[in-house]
């Protein structure tokens, strides 16, 4: 959670007050809950039931999370029954101002957050039912096959190389040139695919963008919950991070066409994706870095493998294309 706010007494009591005024919910207790990044999230546990509450404070993404409860709001209403519920407001919005925050309420959901090999196959015809759903109209942004998660990064990288407190970002520059290599190199073949997806626009759907990472477990079904970066993209957006293994590519296509979608995933939006997100994440870490100094979840994703298979995989793609 990239949120700080001090959550004392007096922040919870006052949080309390307004979501009773605004949403009718009189909640007995409050407590902090541990989905979502962006966030700053609560359980809030009433008469009538429990509710999942979302706080959006961080500048940027205000408008993003805004947007996407329009789209949650058209899928419930087409019958979609494994997303997070809507709690509208008394005046009937899908979302209210507290300080600063876009504060979105939902029912909640009880369950866990689980994501194996063998939750891709519900998650796959899942995914296959949005998309079957999809349609123009929504204001959320569509994916440009751009590089512009390239200049994002290096924009940032110039920044602290150069800032007269060069001292408070020595951790991160040195996690920085450890891998420069990599970084350089998918940077590159970022360009590349960018340049050889862009014309296409075909194919575009509703997506989540981290669907397994928000697949959860429940008692009678399974959800997707977080829905905060929805886009019109292709499939290749919420298949990438499979995308690298055959079995998983072979299901993803298997699902779209159970659902009516006569589409099959193509390697190089795949490996598009693969280094776009890789860059996107990296260049989240080093916008949101100057807040705390803390390059703590950064180290963990530049050294965990999960993402290295995934830059190989683009490895191979552009080997078998050009080599």
């Amino acid at each position: 959670m990239l949120n700080r706010i001090a959550r004392n007494v007096k922040y919870i009591a006052r949080l309390t007050e307004f979501i009773r005024e605004t949403y009718g919910i009189s909640a007995h207790a409050l407590l902090p809950a541990r989905r979502g990044y962006y966030g700053e999230t609560w359980r809030a546990d009433a008469a009538g039931g429990s509710y999942f509450l979302k706080l959006d404070y961080i500048p940027r993404h205000k408008e993003i999370f805004k947007n996407s409860l329009h789209v949650m709001e058209y899928l419930c209403d087409e019958g979609i029954d494994f997303i997070s519920k809507i709690v509208k407001t008394s005046g009937g919005g899908l979302y209210s101002i507290f300080d600063s925050a876009v504060l979105g309420a939902f029912e909640w959901i009880d369950g866990e957050n689980v994501e194996t090999d063998e939750t891709k196959i519900p998650e796959y015809q899942m995914l296959g039912k949005i998309y079957a759903l999809s349609k123009p109209g929504f204001n959320i942004p569509t994916i440009t096959f751009s590089s512009e998660t390239v200049d994002r990064v290096f924009r940032l990288w110039d920044l602290y190389k150069s800032s007269q407190s060069r001292d408070s970002y020595k951790a991160v520059l040195a996690l920085l040139a450890k891998h420069e290599g990599v970084i350089n190199r998918s940077a590159a073949r970022l360009k590349h695919f960018a340049e050889r997806c862009h014309a296409d626009a075909s194919h575009f759907y509703i997506t989540h963008g981290d669907a397994g990472g928000n697949f959860v477990v429940g008692r009678e079904r399974n959800y997707f919950v977080d829905w905060d970066e929805v886009m019109y993209a292709p499939p290749e957006r919420d298949a990438w991070v499979m995308g690298c293994y055959e079995w998983a590519r072979k299901l993803f296509n298997e699902s779209l066409s159970q659902n009516g979608i006569q589409y099959e995933l193509r390697p190089e939006r795949l490996a598009f994706f693969c280094c776009h997100m890789f860059l996107f994440y990296l260049g989240e870490f080093l916008e949101d870095y100057p807040m705390h100094f803390d390059c703590g979840g950064m180290a963990d994703f530049m050294n965990d493998g999960w993402i290295w298979e995934r830059i190989a995989y683009t490895d191979a793609v552009y080997d078998d294309m050009y080599i």
